[in-house]
């Protein structure tokens, strides 16, 4: 039984299966299999979701007891941070993966000191190792032994807790710039996340990096950008020592981040920067017009063929324009809006010869295969042997619609894998 503020357990304390079952008065059972307690039908969980009201500070009271547990004696003496695996201490691993999440939800001063408690040997605790293999992925964690460069600022951060973080940077010693395993700074995990308080608190701190980049160069506007967090963008576009248009390991710039996952408010504000370029290619000569027809984008492909210096019918290096990207993933509308362009070729082949048709009609997208048939240049003799040949499946491995050497991983339009972010 853990007990708030105590740095042990009380094994006697604890009580018995039946009155954890009488108390909560038929609403959870026992689940025989795993040996454990759950809720008696998924409806209940989503009620009491939607009523936080029926309980008292459920959240402040969560994560005070998580941190109790993780910096009590037993914790910290028993558990090796390389010892072997903690799959079966459900209880560890939900503290350490959640705290910082319920602390968002319900801050005290409490739970504050008992975070920074814990912060005081975080970069030994096996919390830190739990959270990061969760984070970033078991086989990379093992291969960096401790102890770790995440600290209690980087883990602030990461969360939104800014009452946490501030009272982190008052401390004697601290390293605000500091980088964690993946090269990240508290700023871009906040950046990340899109904690608005914390990005405001850690710019107004003197010797603060506001571009420095982790070990994918990418930047903690780069993280805004791509996860639609408008006002972090916003205070970060507002420093001078931030490059709105650097590149990262993959040469795609915020504006192409933002693009790709159909941002408006975003791209928006990266195109009142005369420092941005809104053509910009990447590793895979692709632009943001590319990577938003791509995915479907109808407003923030409207907004770049606004401009004069975007090429609406660009090709990347497998010679795929925007509108062939588009087609392939049924995207009608901005396919009607590329064909609106006289600077498109709606017939362009690819490496392969395979035509902006050729992938819909491929794909089943009739409205846009009838589409793009009413245009001149499109030929429709072509499709024939692309809708009856067997030989020409996209799952073959010999077939023309495989990937190019050096492109994506991805076929027929539909993503395989994606850049690490």
């Amino acid at each position: 039984m853990v007990e708030i503020e105590s740095v042990d357990f009380d094994d006697s304390n604890a009580p018995s299966i039946m009155t954890v079952l009488s108390c909560c008065q038929g609403f959870v059972v026992v689940d025989e299999e795993g040996s454990t307690l759950r809720l008696i039908h998924p409806t209940l969980h989503e009620y009491l979701t939607s009523h936080g009201n029926l309980f008292q500070n459920p959240h402040s009271t969560i994560a005070e007891t998580c941190l109790t547990y993780l910096h009590s004696q037993q914790v910290i003496d028993v558990l090796d941070p390389r010892a072997q695996s903690t799959q079966h201490l459900s209880f560890l691993k939900y503290s350490s993966l959640h705290w910082g999440d319920d602390m968002k939800k319900g801050f005290t001063d409490r739970g504050g000191t008992l975070a920074l408690n814990l912060f005081s040997h975080y970069k030994c605790h096996i919390s830190t190792r739990l959270l990061l293999e969760h984070t970033l992925g078991q086989r990379f964690i093992r291969s960096i032994g401790d102890p770790y460069k995440f600290t209690g600022l980087h883990h602030a951060s990461m969360f939104g807790l800014v009452e946490v973080a501030m009272a982190l940077t008052m401390m004697d010693g601290l390293d605000i710039n500091a980088i964690d395993e993946t090269g990240a700074t508290p700023l871009l995990w906040a950046a990340r996340g899109g904690h608005e308080a914390v990005v405001k608190l850690l710019l107004g701190l003197e010797g603060i990096n506001p571009d420095k980049p982790d070990f994918n160069v990418r930047t903690p506007l780069s993280y805004a950008a791509e996860n639609r967090h408008g006002v972090a963008v916003k205070l970060l576009l507002g420093r001078k020592d931030v490059n709105p248009d650097r590149p990262d390991h993959v040469r795609r710039v915020p504006i192409s981040w933002a693009a790709g996952n159909g941002h408006e408010a975003v791209v928006k504000m990266l195109l009142g920067r005369e420092d941005v370029t809104p053509d910009r290619i990447d590793e895979w000569s692709r632009t943001p017009v590319s990577w938003a027809a791509r995915n479907g984008h109808a407003g923030v492909v409207k907004l770049l063929l606004e401009l004069e210096e975007v090429n609406p019918d660009r090709p990347d290096r497998g010679r795929r324009a925007p509108i062939s990207w588009a087609a392939a993933n049924g995207h009608h509308a901005v396919v009607k809006m590329l064909l609106g362009r006289t600077s498109v070729n709606p017939g362009r082949p690819d490496n392969a010869g395979r035509t902006p048709a050729m992938y819909a009609a491929r794909n089943g997208h009739s409205a846009v295969v009838k589409l793009l048939l009413g245009r001149e240049g499109v030929n429709p003799n072509s499709l024939a042997r692309i809708v009856k040949s067997p030989a020409l499946s996209p799952h073959s491995d010999h077939s023309p619609f495989s990937p190019l050497p050096g492109e994506p991983c991805e076929q027929w339009g539909r993503p395989g894998t994606k850049a690490v972010k």
